[in-house]
């Protein structure tokens, strides 16, 4: 990378660091606090608290980059140049943060030219800020972080999530969580993708699953896990994309076997009971 490349890599992850902890510290300022609650569909809920963080991260995208586009959970896509997307989740962890459960993050990653190169995920109430360039390692309040050296799921500790259609779908992650229940030493479920995979980055989780994510959910902690030594791919070992559904972030130790688990877990979804 030349060193214009790197200044402007540079500068935009400065913005998205500021942006991070501004909407953050809304966000802890306003938790435990009555909210607005609308459901945009049965269980998955935003808050006034979304919109308003996600307006402060967007305001100060457009200050300084206003030819820039923006892809985020509550507006959506705002259109501007197809050379640079912010790629931004103002509230990961609404349902947390809508219930007082101090677990949610902001999130927002950078895609130049189709990559994501720049990412940061901010944990308000740990004042934890998760960050990476690409090429240029993952850190944690500006310490370098590494994936764990577990090398079995039966020493594992893994997180996962539930999609907001759970109540309804046959695709809804009971069959795999079943599985990893009998073979992982423990299992997590947080509320905030953006964490699991920092958390996946910084070895307090050894692997991460999840189905039906979207590109907010993912673009930065995803950055992350990679430039910290991990593994990300999809279900069947697939190179990672953020705009796919399917996540498996590992310490790359551990993912052939939560690999071969999902595989022998949908094939038995799969196969229709006998009945005697």
């Amino acid at each position: 990378m030349d060193s214009m490349d790197k200044n402007f890599t540079d500068s935009l992850l400065n913005l998205a660091v500021d942006a991070a902890k501004e909407a953050g510290a809304v966000l802890r300022e306003r938790f435990g606090k009555t909210h607005d609650i609308k459901f945009k569909r049965e269980i998955d809920v935003v808050t006034e608290s979304d919109l308003l963080a996600e307006k402060i991260i967007i305001e100060k995208i457009k200050s300084k980059f206003p030819s820039h586009s923006i892809l985020t959970e509550e507006a959506g896509s705002i259109g501007g140049s197809n050379d640079v997307c912010w790629i931004i989740d103002p509230l990961d962890g609404t349902t947390n943060f809508s219930h007082d459960f101090p677990v949610f993050s902001v999130s927002i990653g950078v895609e130049v030219e189709g990559v994501v190169t720049a990412g940061a995920v901010y944990h308000p109430m740990l004042h934890e800020l998760f960050t990476a360039k690409k090429g240029e390692g993952a850190y944690l309040n500006g310490k370098k972080i590494k994936v764990s050296k577990i090398n079995s799921i039966g020493k594992a500790l893994l997180s996962t999530g539930f999609p907001y259609d759970v109540h309804y779908s046959a695709e809804n992650n009971l069959n795999y969580f079943s599985a990893f229940t009998l073979k992982a030493q423990a299992i997590r479920r947080a509320g905030s993708a953006a964490l699991d995979l920092c958390y996946v980055a910084c070895g307090r989780f050894d692997g991460f699953w999840e189905m039906k994510l979207s590109p907010w959910d993912t673009a930065a902690g995803g950055l992350i896990v990679l430039e910290s030594g991990g593994k990300l791919t999809d279900f069947e070992n697939n190179s990672f994309n953020i705009r796919e559904k399917e996540v498996l972030a590992t310490n790359g130790l551990i993912h052939n076997e939560m690999l071969e688990t999902i595989a022998k877990a949908r094939e038995q979804c799969q196969t229709p009971r006998k009945i005697s």
